[in-house]
């Protein structure tokens, strides 16, 4: 369907379909033709590629998808879209879409049920409030994915791009970077939406490795990462202390061992120095 980035168009359709925005499903289109082009084509769709998008909104980015990819599943948790979702996608026969709350749903089996023999790629617009668990819901699955391309909120992006060990850097960023190879695309400022939320966006692309870059327990890392962040503006010796719930002198005795300064700050730490404290707890 022509002009899904049209203000006009789309509120004639809403208005047609009786839907109305929900903050609380932080529901904010895209109108900003340039947008979905470009993320279709970042994320690896082909003639031979599967995509899952979540939350396909009125399927402005889906058309796109469609355009380029072998099967599109679209996940959409709002009913009141299914009908115009319909509408919208009628002309391609390559697109199924899913009501359901993708953070609900096995991913695995989808995956293993609507792309047979395909390679598979994550193409989305995310809602603001419920960035970070989907990502790290798509990562720690372990999913036989190749990529997941996002439009995230820009701070959020920055974040999850920032180099480990870097000030801007924090849990997120290292869990990202144990799963996957994060960069930041290109910026798209808060007007490309309807309605305009307070702040701008960025796209990202998280290509995912075949192995973590460190060798370790990962249970043990991830409880040791939460912990070093959860009390951020205290040394390291005294976050794990607290968020791991370990003496003072023991943790002093497991950071010497690790090669890891004990007054050091958790953002200072590298994926290597996380993975040391795991070793030796």
């Amino acid at each position: 369907m022509n002009k899904l980035s049209d203000i006009g168009t789309i509120k004639e359709l809403l208005s047609r379909h009786g839907f109305t925005f929900s903050k609380s499903l932080g529901q904010n289109f895209l109108v900003n033709p340039s947008v979905c082009p470009r993320m279709a084509e970042y994320s690896g769709a082909g003639e031979n590629i599967g995509v899952i998008e979540i939350g396909p909104g009125v399927g402005v980015l889906t058309n796109e998808l469609c355009q380029l990819a072998g099967k599109v599943v679209a996940v959409e948790l709002d009913k009141r879209l299914l009908s115009v979702l319909d509408e919208t996608l009628a002309e391609y026969e390559n697109v199924k879409i899913i009501n359901a709350d993708v953070m609900e749903l096995d991913l695995h089996q989808l995956i293993a049920d609507e792309f047979p023999g395909m390679d598979v790629v994550v193409c989305a617009n995310l809602p603001y409030y419920i960035t970070s668990p989907i990502i790290m819901k798509l990562l720690e699955d372990r999913l036989p994915i190749r990529a997941i391309t996002v439009m995230v909120q820009k701070e959020a992006a920055q974040r999850i791009c920032a180099p480990v060990g870097s000030r801007m850097s924090g849990a997120v960023t290292v869990a990202v970077n144990y799963y996957a190879e994060p960069r930041q695309l290109f910026t798209v400022s808060a007007g490309s939406f309807m309605p305009a939320p307070k702040v701008d966006s960025a796209v990202i692309r998280l290509d995912i490795l075949d192995q973590p870059p460190v060798q370790t327990d990962t249970e043990k890392f991830f409880a040791v990462v939460k912990a070093a962040f959860s009390q951020r503006r205290k040394v390291i010796a005294n976050s794990l202390s607290s968020g791991l719930s370990v003496g003072k002198d023991r943790v002093l005795t497991i950071l010497e061992a690790a090669n890891v300064p004990s007054n050091a700050r958790a953002e200072q730490l590298s994926l290597q120095d996380f993975a040391n404290i795991a070793d030796q707890l």
